[in-house]
């Protein structure tokens, strides 16, 4: 009967001798059956099986060094891993890890009998049971340890790359440094800025962070003081994505502009962060609102990306495009969006005006007769008059 792993006696002088006479060939058999058995072992490259083999040898020889005193804790994963570099841990699972120990133990439980004195291999036996019992338990306490190294330093660099682009910083080495934490880059991009209305704490963080990843395959999550910055990818609409984080957002919530990748995702970032700062000069605007949605309220509050938007998407549009067309919006918004009076005002037919104001709405998006995109088309105007841009 196989003696308990708490009250196993430790093998003889003689066993351990034996023990280390065939190391070597215990070594070669574990790892044959291990290349045998495993696919994610062939799969590795020279160097990381190389590793292997060498923490495969280590833990052995770990195991006949504990059989000599009676007296000694079994020893730390983290001792038998120090003859690998740390990265081996990226390359090995904790469950890889536990099938080539494992494997140690059957492969050296076949040859007990071999290996033992006479009539004491159920000491051996029963070390192995205490051994692989606490091997397994410092293996998991090694992995979560890494894990949460990684996770650390994972959290340090998505909150720098979001820094960089909240203060506009673009160029291929954001991407490079966030493909270290996992962006692949497909699919659109975009930012969404949300208030917070209390403190998150790092358990709210952790919550937030988890709603983030199941929306989209790409994600950057960076909190900064009373707001969090959100950049998403991987998908090609994410609309769908950002519907389905609102229940964990603020009450304001400004979605950025597409853009093309994540070395020009501060324009999405930065817009995002003004429609934030300007969104409380709109009182009625929906949730969650585009940044674009905002242009007017963000020139008020200064951004001069926001003027230059409106000048270039609307205003400038509008004077190419000739036609008295400048001239009919004006008097529109001055007679209070009234055809009669405008018409008036022009010496035209109100016929006339209706069909400028529909070709005013077909060049700039921007309609009109709706009263909020009015107020966009009239801040417009006013930019491209005071630039100087044409204005007749």
């Amino acid at each position: 009967m196989a003696v308990s792993a708490a009250t196993h006696a430790i093998p003889s002088a003689t066993t351990v001798r034996r023990l280390r006479s065939h190391r070597d060939r215990m070594v070669s058999t574990l790892l044959k059956r291990v290349d045998a058995e495993y696919a994610w072992y062939r799969s590795l490259t020279a160097e990381d099986r190389s590793f292997v083999s060498l923490v495969a040898a280590a833990s052995i020889s770990a195991f006949i060094s504990w059989c000599e005193r009676a007296d000694a804790a079994p020893p730390s994963t983290a001792e038998i891993f120090s003859v690998a570099p740390r990265e081996l841990t990226k390359a090995i699972s904790l469950q890889h890890t536990l099938q080539l120990v494992r494997t140690g133990v059957d492969v050296l439980e076949e040859e007990a009998e071999t290996l033992s004195a006479p009539g004491r291999a159920e000491e051996l036996r029963g070390a192995l049971l205490r051994y692989s019992r606490e091997f397994a338990f410092s293996a998991a306490e090694v992995y979560a340890r890494v894990a949460e190294l990684h996770g650390s330093w994972d959290a340090r660099l998505e909150a720098l790359l979001v820094d960089g682009l909240v203060r506009g910083e673009t160029g291929r080495s954001m991407i490079s440094r966030a493909s270290a934490i996992g962006w692949s880059g497909q699919g659109a991009t975009l930012a969404v800025v949300a208030n917070i209305e209390r403190t998150l704490g790092a358990e709210g963080v952790a919550h937030l962070r988890r709603a983030v990843r199941r929306a989209a395959p790409d994600t950057l999550l960076g909190v900064q003081f009373d707001r969090v910055v959100l950049v998403l990818g991987g998908l090609d609409d994410l609309r769908d994505a950002i519907d389905g984080l609102l229940p964990v957002l603020g009450s304001r919530v400004v979605i950025g502009p597409n853009v093309e990748g994540l070395d020009v995702a501060s324009q999405s970032v930065r817009a995002a962060s003004a429609g934030l700062d300007a969104i409380g000069g709109w009182p009625a605007a929906p949730r969650p609102v585009l940044a674009d949605d905002l242009l007017p309220e963000r020139v008020l509050m200064g951004d001069p990306t926001a003027r230059v938007t409106l000048i270039e998407n609307a205003y400038a549009p509008l004077a190419e495009a000739g036609g008295d067309l400048l001239e009919t919006l004006w008097a529109y918004i001055e007679s209070g969006r009234s055809l009669e009076g405008s018409a008036r005002a022009l010496f035209v037919h109100p016929n006339t005006v209706r069909y400028r104001l529909r070709k005013i709405a077909d060049i700039c998006d921007w309609d009109p007769a709706d009263p909020r995109e009015s107020y966009v088309l009239h801040t417009a105007l006013t930019l491209g008059r005071l630039a100087g841009a044409g204005a007749p």
